[in-house]
C-alpha cells in the first residue's frame, strides 16, 4: 500500500498540471495579441466612440498592446480629449503609429500622439500644426504682436510675437500649450517643440521628429514596429513595464455598425439632409392631416438631425438663422404670403447652414453644392405651393353664400315680390323686384340670410 502512494501522488500532480495548463492556455494565447484601431480621417464623435470602446475592451489578461494607426488632418477638441482620457486610463500600453507612408497626424492627431505610451511614424509621414481653432469667435490669429526690432534676439519676444492679440484666442492657445506640455512631460518627450507646434503651428517629418525626440521610433509597418519596440521599458499607471511585443499576434478591430451609423449621421451634409426631410415631412403632415407617414418620417429625421448637430461644433448665430429659416418656411405654408416669407426662410436657412459649421475644422464643413441643391429644391417646392394657391384663388367659389351668386333656377310659387324658387335642387325663399310666373327662369343676384334675391334670367 505504501509503495503505491508516491505513484498516486505523481499521477495527481500530473493531472493538476494538465488541468492548469488547459485553463491557462486560452488566456496565454489571448495575451499574445496586439489590437489595431484605425483612425482614418477627421477626428469626431464617431471616431472617439470607436477608439474609447476599443480601449475599454482591451484587458491586460487578453491584450498585450493597442496600436492606434493614424492618418488624420485633425478634428474636434472635445473628441480628442475624450480619446486621450481613455488612453491615459488604459491599463494596456497604447502606441500611436502614423501610417501608411504619406499619412499625417495634424492638429488633434499630435495631441493623441503625445498622450500615447509609445509614438511611432512610418517613413514619409508628418505631424504637428496643433494650433487650436477658436470656434465661437474670429480667427485664432486675428492679429499678432509686431516683430521685435532688428538686432534684438530675444526668445521670449519671439514667442510673444506668435501669440494672438485677442484675449479669448490667447486663452485657448495657452490652455492647449499647457495641456500638450503636460502630456509631453508624462511620457518624457520633447515638450518645447510641442508648445511650438501649438503656438506657431510647427510641423515635422518622421526623421526630424525622431531626432528631436518627439517620437520614439520609425517603422515601415506594424511587424517592424513590434520588433523595434520589443524590450522597451515604459511607464504605465505609475509603474514601469517592459514590453514584450516581438511575438504578438496582430488583430485589427474594424469599426462596428454603431460607429458607422454615428459617422454617417454626424456628417454635416447628412445632418442637413435629415433636417430638410424632417421639415418637408412635417409640412406635408400639416397640409394633409392624418397621412401619418410624412409626419412620422419627418419627426424621426428631425430628431436624428438635432442629435447629430448636438455632437458637432456649431456657431450659435448660424444655428439661430437656420432655425429662423425653418420657422419662416413653415409659416409660409400656413399664412400663404405669396412666397415672400418662404423665400426669406430659404435665404435664412442657407446662410445659417454656411455660418453654422466653421470652415477651419477639417471634415466638418457642409458641401456648397448640397446647399445649392437644397435651396433650389425648396424654392421649387414653394413655387409649386404658390402656383396652386394662385390657381385656387382664381376659381369660382363652390361653397358658402358666395357660391349661390349667379346660379340659375326656376320659380316654384310667387306672390307679388316674394315666393319660392328651386336653385340647384333646393327650395329657397326668394324676393325680387318684379312679379314672376311659376316655372319662370330666375337668376340669383344676392343672398340675405336664408332668403335669395333673384331676377328674371
Amino acid at each position: 500500500m505504501q509503495s503505491r502512494l508516491p505513484h498516486r501522488h505523481a499521477v495527481a500532480a500530473c493531472a493538476t498540471m494538465i488541468l492548469a495548463m488547459s485553463v491557462l492556455s486560452p488566456d496565454r494565447a489571448a495575451a499574445e495579441r496586439a489590437v489595431v484601431l484605425d483612425i482614418d480621417g477627421a477626428i469626431g464623435p464617431a471616431v472617439a466612440d470607436y477608439v474609447v470602446r476599443g480601449l475599454r475592451a482591451a484587458r491586460p489578461g487578453e491584450v498585450g498592446l493597442v496600436i492606434l494607426r493614424m492618418n488624420t488632418p485633425g478634428g474636434l477638441d472635445s473628441s480628442m480629449r475624450e480619446i486621450n482620457g481613455a488612453i491615459l486610463a488604459s491599463p494596456v500600453p497604447v502606441v500611436t503609429y502614423v501610417a501608411p507612408s504619406g499619412a499625417r497626424a495634424a492638429s488633434a492627431g499630435t495631441y493623441i500622439a503625445y498622450a500615447c505610451t509609445i509614438a511611432a511614424m512610418a517613413p514619409s509621414t508628418n505631424l504637428g500644426a496643433a494650433t487650436p481653432i477658436q470656434l465661437k469667435g474670429p480667427s485664432i490669429f486675428p492679429g499678432t504682436r509686431p516683430e521685435p526690432p532688428a538686432g534684438q534676439n530675444n526668445d521670449q519676444d519671439k514667442s510673444k510675437a506668435a501669440e494672438p492679440a485677442d484675449p479669448e484666442s490667447r486663452k485657448a492657445v495657452n490652455d492647449a500649450a499647457a495641456y500638450i506640455r503636460g502630456l509631453a512631460d508624462l511620457n518624457g518627450r520633447n515638450a518645447d517643440w510641442a508648445v511650438e507646434a501649438v503656438r506657431a503651428a510647427a510641423s515635422l517629418s518622421a526623421p526630424e521628429a525622431l531626432k528631436l525626440h518627439v517620437i520614439d521610433v520609425i517603422a515601415d509597418d506594424i511587424p517592424d514596429l513590434l520588433r523595434k519596440i520589443d524590450g522597451r521599458t515604459v511607464h504605465l499607471a505609475g509603474r514601469s513595464q517592459r514590453l514584450a511585443t516581438a511575438e504578438l499576434q496582430v488583430v485589427t478591430m474594424p469599426p462596428d455598425w454603431r460607429t458607422e451609423l454615428l459617422a454617417i449621421i454626424t456628417n454635416p451634409n447628412v445632418a442637413l439632409i435629415l433636417m430638410m426631410l424632417g421639415i418637408y415631412g412635417l409640412i406635408f403632415e400639416f397640409l394633409s392631416p392624418g397621412a401619418v407617414a410624412p409626419g412620422l418620417v419627418g419627426g424621426i429625421s428631425l430628431l436624428v438631425a438635432l442629435y447629430a448637430l448636438n455632437l458637432l461644433p456649431i456657431n450659435y448665430a448660424g444655428a439661430a438663422l437656420l432655425l429662423l429659416g425653418i420657422g419662416l418656411m413653415i409659416a409660409e405654408v400656413h399664412i400663404g404670403a405669396f412666397g415672400a416669407i418662404g423665400i426669406g426662410g430659404i435665404g435664412a436657412f442657407v446662410i445659417g447652414a454656411i455660418l453654422m459649421f466653421p470652415a477651419e475644422v477639417p471634415g466638418f464643413r457642409p458641401s456648397l453644392l448640397l446647399l445649392a441643391v437644397v435651396a433650389v429644391t425648396t424654392l421649387g417646392f414653394f413655387s409649386l405651393v404658390l402656383s396652386m394657391l394662385l390657381r385656387s384663388r382664381r376659381r369660382a367659389v363652390v361653397s358658402g353664400g358666395e357660391a349661390l351668386r349667379g346660379a340659375e333656377g326656376e320659380a316654384v310659387s310667387w306672390q307679388g315680390t316674394e315666393g319660392r324658387v328651386r336653385i340647384r335642387g333646393e327650395i329657397w325663399r326668394a324676393r325680387g323686384a318684379t312679379s314672376l310666373e311659376p316655372g319662370a327662369r330666375v337668376k340669383v343676384v344676392a343672398r340675405d340670410g336664408l332668403v335669395v334675391v333673384v331676377e328674371p334670367a
